[in-house]
């Protein structure tokens, strides 16, 4: 196969119980929920060995992300081919229902709690809805300290010291790692370093129905992870970038990813040279348009752009809420 053969690639997504989430996810995806148990995530690019993404159209329809890394490494990554051993990135919906457990997690640079192969965790969310006791917490307050938050864990009163905010649809929080952190009553959308470590500082007295037992603390791993010169964390201010017939907002640029949203109805431009970019579709639908195909993407949809493809032109059906996603331009601890 040759670079030509590669096309815009659609992603099953893989379906996550959690204790914490709900069903809201239902009526954003393509694909229905499974069984009735509470679905937290839904994974929606992922190259874990123990959740594996699988290409949901075209002729590779039924292969792994991971194949196809491994196969055609210069089409899919282009100048990024080599630096890394996995796909950096893995973006899921989170529908939180209930708080998520009040959580840390462990930068690049803090190899001791970093198991073999994982990277640290930087994440950002964007909010897509939310009900009536919706809160994000991000960061803690100015005046905590170690003792005094060991002090809280220990009476059970750790929302004290967390900063919390109610979001609204749009608003973009970035989770540097080493960043306190807890959501509930919303639905997220969410793009984080390829890591699944974390460590939890309370899970508010929950019990698990599945397993009758509460679900194990990590304080001290916690404690060491957390960065107490950072304050609390608000919404990004998104910034409009070059001029088009649709705006394109910057929303988040860092070393681990970056995030631009286009809204609107008219023709844009999506992709770029000699790297690969993501897109996710929060809201709409429209059509992806490459060498004289097109390729329908919906709510809920999200499709790995290869490098090889370059500039892609987006055709919305109506008006759209789109995310293109960049992967870092070095290793990570990958």
């Amino acid at each position: 196969m040759n670079a030509q053969a590669l096309y815009p690639l659609l992603l099953e997504p893989i379906f996550q119980y959690r204790l914490w989430g709900g069903r809201r996810l239902a009526h954003i995806l393509r694909a229905p929920l499974p069984g009735n148990d509470p679905i937290g995530e839904v994974w929606l690019l992922s190259d874990r060995d123990e959740h594996a993404s699988v290409v949901a159209n075209g002729s590779l329809q039924g292969q792994l992300l991971r194949q196809l890394l491994e196969r055609w490494p210069e089409q899919l990554l282009g100048k990024l081919a080599g630096r890394f051993r996995r796909f950096p990135l893995l973006l899921k919906f989170l529908d939180a229902r209930e708080f998520l457990s009040v959580q840390v997690h462990p930068s690049d640079g803090q190899a001791s709690y970093l198991p073999a192969g994982e990277s640290g965790k930087t994440e950002a969310w964007i909010v897509m809805e939310g009900g009536p006791k919706r809160l994000v917490y991000a960061g803690l307050k100015s005046n905590t300290t170690a003792e005094n938050l060991r002090k809280a864990i220990a009476d059970g009163t750790v929302s004290d010291h967390l900063a919390g905010f109610r979001p609204n649809p749009g608003d973009c929080v970035l989770l540097q790692a080493g960043t306190v952190h807890s959501l509930g009553d919303l639905v997220v959308f969410e793009v984080q370093q390829n890591s699944d470590v974390t460590f939890r500082l309370d899970d508010w007295n929950r019990v698990d129905a599945r397993t009758g037992q509460p679900r194990p603390l990590q304080i001290d791993q916690a404690m060491a992870c957390i960065d107490f010169t950072r304050g609390p964390v608000g919404p990004v201010t998104p910034k409009r970038e070059e001029s088009q017939d649709v705006p394109r907002e910057r929303m988040v640029m860092c070393e681990q990813f970056g995030v631009w949203r286009m809204r609107g109805g008219s023709p844009f431009t999506v992709g770029a040279v000699d790297v690969p970019r993501v897109l996710v579709c929060l809201d709409g639908m429209g059509d992806l348009q490459h060498q004289d195909a097109n390729y329908s993407v919906g709510r809920g949809d999200v499709m790995l752009l290869p490098a090889a493809l370059g500039a892609c032109t987006f055709q919305p059906r109506g008006s759209v809420n789109l995310l293109e996603l960049s992967l870092p331009d070095k290793p990570l601890n990958q």
